[in-house]
């Protein structure tokens, strides 16, 4: 395995680290890991050189945390640091902060979290978390040696990304969304860069895009045949990323052996500025490629936004544009029906256009607000 600097730590770290959110699990119930092949995995990629383990505190159905305590009891223990994440949405009082740290010590069965981050920040969220009064009591934490080094994972637009990082002058590691696909989408490359510059670690998660880089359409595997060096969908997403000197450790969430046993052989042959300039310029050939076969010239710029009937409209419209590119129309019904707030669907489009005035792409958006509602709606999980 191959290791990289974690941030201004004093600390290398595996250029894969674990996700321990996609376990195998049985009867299709997130909440019953399958514990046997699953500690098989844990152990294999542990036993091949990975040393940092991400779990949360809401995966699988709130098991992740118990299941990785109790597989890495012992000698594997010594071996990892494990990361785990702070519920913000369950914190409504200041005593929260505590009542949740104490429960997730004691799932992991640990005294101290090696990289504890705050959960999926984004402007809201932060903000409910500042007025609570969070880094002064993560810092009596750090004091009290309940956590080693502080962070937070983000899903939101660059703005609030600085903002965050600005905020705070001993965040040590950060945790972004970040694929070749995704280098203007959220945090993005600004992000990567500017956390990088700041000197905190960059943990990269949905590498593959939830799974949507894998199994290409048929004119995007040309496109990657067309390379000297062969590698699969997954290895040329993983290397990618690698390439970039900024990005610390790249997050897989592995429901499978053969996941585990092909990421290790990709971190093994892993490295900053590793590719040519010829790879590099395939895989923005690949992302031209992709962008291209998306329907709608949605490029998320967010002037349709706020919709007086409150729906998340670039959202709903790159949902439409992914379930196309990738071929994943089932991604993109789970997408719609299980992450996008009821408040916020096309079902509540009322055609007024105001949108549509708003829109430098002349996009029809009430049209497809109705195509959408018609596509996704209709398939409820």
């Amino acid at each position: 395995m191959k290791y990289r600097q974690f941030g201004s730590l004093d600390w290398k770290v595996s250029a894969l680290g674990f996700g321990a959110m996609r376990f195998p699990v049985i009867g299709g119930d997130s909440g019953k890991i399958d514990e046997k092949p699953s500690s098989e995995m844990l152990y294999y990629a542990i036993d091949h050189g990975v040393n940092y383990i991400d779990t949360a505190y809401p995966y699988h159905s709130g098991q992740s945390e118990g299941f990785v305590g109790k597989t890495l009891q012992g000698a594997y223990r010594e071996k990892v640091k494990i990361a785990t994440k702070l519920p913000c949405w369950d914190v409504e009082k200041t005593e929260d902060f505590d009542r949740l740290l104490h429960e997730q010590l004691g799932r992991l069965k640990i005294d101290q979290v090696d990289f504890y981050l705050l959960h999926a920040l984004n402007e809201k969220s932060w903000l409910k978390m500042e007025q609570l009064g969070v880094l002064p009591w993560a810092e009596k934490a750090l004091i009290d040696g309940k956590i080693a080094h502080l962070g937070f994972s983000f899903h939101d637009e660059f703005p609030v990304f600085k903002n965050i990082i600005d905020a705070y002058d001993k965040w040590e590691f950060c945790q972004i969304q970040y694929n070749y696909m995704d280098i203007n989408y959220q945090a993005g490359k600004k992000g990567l860069d500017y956390a990088a510059e700041k000197g905190l670690a960059v943990v990269v998660m949905e590498p593959i895009r939830g799974g949507r880089l894998v199994d290409p359409p048929q004119q995007i595997e040309e496109i990657w045949n067309q390379a000297d060096q062969k590698r699969t969908p997954a290895d040329w997403s993983l290397q990618w990323l690698w390439n970039q000197p900024e990005v610390s450790v790249v997050l897989s969430g592995m429901s499978e052996m053969q996941h585990v046993v092909e990421n290790v052989a990709s971190g093994n042959q892993s490295g900053a500025n590793s590719l040519s300039e010829a790879e590099s310029k395939l895989v923005v050939r690949v992302r031209e490629e992709y962008e291209d076969m998306a329907l709608i010239p949605c490029t998320r710029c967010g002037y349709c936004v706020p919709c007086p009937e409150g729906i998340d409209i670039p959202r709903l419209l790159n949902i439409y544009n992914d379930s196309i590119m990738y071929d994943k129309h089932d991604f993109a019904v789970i997408e719609y029906n299980n992450w996008v707030p009821v408040n916020n669907r096309a079902n509540l489009c009322v055609a007024c256009q105001e949108c549509e005035e708003k829109c430098p792409q002349g996009i029809l958006v009430s049209e497809w607000m109705v195509k959408i509602d018609q596509i996704f709606a209709a398939e409820e999980t």
